[in-house]
Order: C-alpha cells, then sequence, then structure tokens
C-alpha cells in the first residue's frame, strides 16, 4: 500500500513531495517501505533522490539482508556515508566484500549503535572489533559468529569499553580461551545471553567464572565445547539463578548428575534425559517405542 502511494503521488501532481519530508515522509511512510524498494525509488526524480538520501542519513537500522549480501562496496559505503545515527546494524555474512576499509567508517561515525550483527563476516580483522569498542559505548548486543579474526586482545578492548553488554555471540570464534572469556565476563556483568559454542579451548574455568559473574544469566550456549565438565555445570547452576535455557550438546564430559540440578528448576536443555534418550534410540533401531510402566 505505501509503494503505490508513492506511485501515485508524482511530483507533478505536487501532494507527496509537498508533505513535511522530515516531520512526515521519513519518519511515517518511508520507513514503512522496503530498502530495496527506497533505492529504486531514487531514480524517480531529484527530488526523490533528494528525499532517499535524507532518509538514508536519518536511518536508525540498517539491515543488509533487506538488499542482498552481494552488495557493492561503493554502494554500501554510499548509503551510510552521511548518516551519524545508526543504532542497529546487520551485516551477517557479508564475507565476499566486506571489509575493514568498509565497516570503520561507518563505526567510526555512528556512537548510538546498540546493535551490532557481523555473523559470518571472515574478512574483517581485530581493528574492526577494536573501533566498536571505542566508538561504541553504549552496545549491548553483538554477533561475532564464525569471526575467526577475534583475538584476546581484541575482546579485552570490547570488555574495558562496552560494560553495558547484555548479549554476545562467539561461535566458533576459535582463537579465544578461557582467559580471554573470563576477563570479559568479570568487566560485562550485566550479560543476559553469551554463546562460546563450537570452540574447543573454551573449558569449566571460563563455565565458573561465567556463573560467578554474570547472576542475570539466561542463556548460554556451550554446543560443542568439549573440555567442558560436570563441576562447571553444577557452580552454573548455583550462582545463576535467573538461567532459562542451557546448550550442552556434544559436551561428552557433561553428564546428567549435573543436568538435573538445572532440569529440576525448568532450565530448558538441548539434551534429553538418559530414558528418553534411550528410548529415542530404541525407536530408531526398531521403528516404534515399547511401552515401559515407568511405576515400576
Amino acid at each position: 500500500a505505501p509503494w503505490r502511494l508513492m506511485m501515485s503521488l508524482t511530483p507533478s501532481r505536487g501532494c507527496l513531495l509537498d508533505l513535511p519530508w522530515e516531520d512526515i515522509l521519513v519518519p511515517h511512510i518511508l520507513c514503512h517501505l522496503p530498502l530495496q524498494q527506497l533505492l529504486s525509488l531514487q531514480r524517480v526524480s531529484k527530488s526523490f533522490q533528494s528525499l532517499i538520501q535524507l532518509y538514508l542519513a536519518n536511518m536508525r537500522c540498517f539491515d543488509s539482508s533487506q538488499i542482498g549480501t552481494a552488495i557493492p562496496r561503493a554502494a554500501f559505503v554510499n548509503l551510510l556515508k552521511d548518516n551519524e545515527v545508526l543504532q542497529q546494524l546487520a551485516l551477517q555474512n557479508c564475507s565476499d566484500w566486506l571489509t575493514d576499509r568498509e565497516l570503520l567508517p561507518v563505526i567510526g561515525q555512528n556512537h548510538h549503535l546498540h546493535q551490532i550483527q557481523l555473523k559470518g563476516c571472515a574478512q574483517l580483522s581485530r581493528h574492526a572489533l577494536v573501533a566498536i569498542s571505542l566508538s561504541c559505548p553504549n552496545l549491548r548486543w553483538l554477533s561475532l559468529a564464525h569471526c575467526e579474526w577475534v583475538d584476546s586482545l581484541s575482546l579485552r578492548s570490547l570488555a574495558d569499553h562496552c560494560k553495558a553488554l547484555e548479549a554476545v555471540d562467539l561461535t566458533a570464534c576459535r582463537q579465544l580461551k578461557d582467559e580471554a572469556i573470563c576477563y570479559l565476563v568479570q568487566k560485562c556483568s550485566r550479560l543476559k545471553s553469551l554463546s562460546l559454542a563450537v570452540n574447543a579451548n573454551v573449558g569449566d574455568v571460563a563455565v565458573e567464572e561465567i556463573a560467578k559473574c554474570c547472576p542475570e544469566l539466561e542463556h548460554l550456549d556451550l554446543t560443542g565445547c568439549l573440555r567442558v565438565k560436570n563441576d562447571s555445570i553444577r557452580v552454573l547452576a548455583e550462582y545463576c539463578p535467573k538461567l532459562r535455557s542451557l546448550k550442552v550438546k556434544h559436551c561428552h564430559n557433561v553428564a546428567e548428575s549435573s543436568l538435573s540440578i538445572l532440569r529440576s528448576r525448568g532450565v530448558e536443555l538441548d539434551v534429553e534425559p538418559p530414558l528418553q534418550r534411550a528410548l529415542v534410540l530404541l525407536q530408531d533401531v526398531v521403528g516404534f517405542a515399547p511401552f515401559i510402566n515407568l511405576q515400576i
């Protein structure tokens, strides 16, 4: 509907563009259109081009998926060159084109960012994370999943400067070890959600420090953290009363003896109780789940 309105109210009819741009068009009409359509709208006339440039300069949220992951580098730079009010930036899986050269100017001029998504942006470097830490003091949500360039020094910079963090995704950041994770949670005690999945270097030391430093923790993903054992899960149960979900699939040293404590509190776990797992395996083998009287 908004798109049809745009097309019907052409500049020649003197209607749409006569409305106040900053008070009406940008916040109440353009915000309802997909970004891809807004960019196409620039071709209607020079007036529309100026209007869209004004919108881009005042845009609070930019999500590359609305355009497609294969954005030309020059186009990305041009889209955000005048914007200094971004609050949310999502650039997931832009590894084909996104480097520090494109990202750092955007980060450097947007100090109000509180949510950044860089999942799978493999061509960035540790300088990107340092820039984020120095420019975004109010950052609350950060995804660095599958960014293997994240190292302990850049994570320390993040911890030192972004203490309001509530959610961090460090999935498959394989350079990180217990020491780096401990430093992060000591500085960022407001964390509610943390993923350390697919990191064989993370063990009990990190998990115990998470438990003791982050009493507000609600979600923890330890999938594939092979060095995590029962003792740290018990500490987690003791120190994190607000925990709502825990992922420990493929953590072969974590057993039901520690998980049962969390299970009894209603914490969502991604592994079934031993009896349930046995029934599922049996069903896979024989094609049905036998009736078992659990009251015996």
